[in-house]
């Protein structure tokens, strides 16, 4: 262990939402940089996962519930830095974007300031308070109420996220095991900046041990721009698989959410994620003039091309033992 790692342990960071996608592997990047991590997620019992992420005893998952205050005033004692993972991409009962996204990360952000514990936000590009999407608007309005009540937290906006286990690519991979044809909302001309998740944890990271301007907003998002088409054809392209790409026009999918949004597994769409979709998801040029990126942050982003094909093999007909074909 070197000085640096060792002198780390002393230091205390709390992760709320250290479980999910983003989660782990945040959980992984600060564990590798020797700091001891409260996991703070609603089921400990499910997070026995992260455990061998550290070493023995550094990770350390407890309970806590975004919609009573006390107990993330409580998770949070003894820590010097809080960050807040914490988000849903369709509501649940009480799970809301409201409840998750706006008012939890209020919740988070006033114990944070009340001990004097610095706090790392993250939202998503697309955060817009006149977004035609609940979720992007209520992560406008997360964004402002964590500001309101820590002013130098640091609010970083990632782009799509993919990497193992990616509720992303995996998904239409996924896809097209089953269907004859992938669906393009809106003609697949919406564009995005695909980022990899262990990018954005090491930007996450960073900005946990202050190497972020406080009170900034940094947007992070891979190497490439690409169409949702784009990335249907690159995710088809690994997996071996030949699809019809179909065009789906905005109303159509809304329409066909409706009734989707209760279907399981890769099928699922929700209106909601259909409005998302009406908005190019990417880095801003003023975040690239200002350095509020991940190359700002010294950290050079993975293509997918690059990534994908580790992990996407397995969706192939014969999975990673498939030969090419001449």
């Amino acid at each position: 262990m070197t000085s640096h790692a060792a002198a780390n342990l002393e230091t205390l960071i709390t992760v709320f939402g250290g479980s999910g996608f983003l989660g782990r592997n945040v959980v992984r990047a600060l564990a590798k940089r020797g700091y001891r991590i409260r996991v703070a997620v609603r089921r400990p019992e499910l997070a026995g996962h992260l455990q061998p992420l550290g070493r023995v005893g550094q990770i350390h998952p407890v309970q806590a519930n975004l919609r009573y205050p006390a107990s993330v005033e409580a998770v949070m004692r003894g820590s010097e830095t809080v960050v807040n993972l914490v988000g849903t991409l369709a509501e649940s009962g009480a799970q809301t974007f409201d409840a998750v996204q706006t008012k939890g990360a209020e919740t988070i952000a006033r114990a944070a300031s009340a001990i004097g514990a610095e706090m790392v936000h993250v939202s998503a590009i697309g955060a817009d308070e006149n977004s035609p999407s609940a979720y992007f608007r209520s992560k406008a309005a997360g964004e402002k109420a964590v500001l309101a009540a820590a002013p130098s937290a640091t609010i970083l906006r990632p782009s799509l996220l993919f990497g193992p286990e990616d509720q992303f690519t995996n998904r239409f991979a996924s896809l097209a095991r089953i269907s004859p044809f992938l669906p393009l909302i809106g003609g697949g001309e919406t564009r995005v900046q695909p980022a990899y998740v262990a990018d954005v944890a090491n930007a996450v990271a960073d900005a946990a041990e202050g190497k972020t301007k406080p009170g900034a907003t940094y947007e992070l998002g891979g190497p490439d721009v690409l169409t949702m088409r784009e990335i249907m054809e690159i995710i088809l392209k690994i997996t071996e698989r030949k699809r019809m790409l179909v065009s789906l026009p905005f109303g159509l999918a809304r329409l066909k959410a409706l009734f989707l949004q209760f279907a399981p597994g890769p099928l699922n769409l929700t209106p909601d994620q259909v409005a998302m979709l009406q908005v190019d998801n990417v880095v801003s040029d003023g975040a690239k003039a200002a350095g509020l990126t991940l190359q700002g942050l010294g950290i050079t982003p993975e293509a997918m091309e690059a990534i994908a094909p580790q992990y996407l093999w397995r969706f192939r007909a014969a999975g990673q033992f498939q030969r090419k074909s001449a």
